[in-house]
């Protein structure tokens, strides 16, 4: 049975409200949508069993910690998908993205400094299907 267009607005909108703050409480949220407590709870519920909704998480302030966006070229004969899984699992690659472009894949990195940093690309470069690696430091993030 397919969902009414309002009632996926309304799960887009908790989905929002969860994404600025994943602590924000069901009785907070039924007050800003103006819905019941228990419909809020409902929602949340069924976004995470369908997987919309996959875990909820908390923003630190990791500002002191070195950054970089390293993109990486990955072979024709390797499937990308399996390079990609494989550079997620090394320690200090914080997301993965598989692009369209002059790269295949793209990774932000963070480490304590640039030492840690240096090491994950190393890492990301031991991967069979690497061909090549290009690394921009951040120097700034603006939130």
């Amino acid at each position: 049975m397919k969902k009414s267009e309002g009632q996926d607005r309304t799960d887009d909108l908790i989905i929002n409200l969860l994404g600025d703050n994943a602590r924000m409480s069901n009785e907070k949220m039924a007050q800003k949508l103006n819905l019941s407590e228990s419909a809020i709870r409902r929602r949340v519920k069924n976004l995470v069993k369908s997987g919309r909704i996959r875990k909820f998480t908390v923003e630190v302030d990791d500002q002191h910690l070195s950054r970089a966006i390293t993109w990486v070229s990955v072979s024709p004969a390797c499937p990308t998908g399996l390079v990609s899984a494989k550079m997620k699992e090394v320690t200090g690659v914080e997301v993965v993205y598989e692009t369209a472009g002059q790269f295949d894949v793209a990774a932000i990195i963070k480490g304590a400094n640039i030492v840690e940093v240096n090491k994950t690309i190393e890492g990301i470069r031991r991967i069979e299907g690497v061909i090549n690696t290009n690394t921009m430091m951040v120097l700034r993030s603006i939130r």
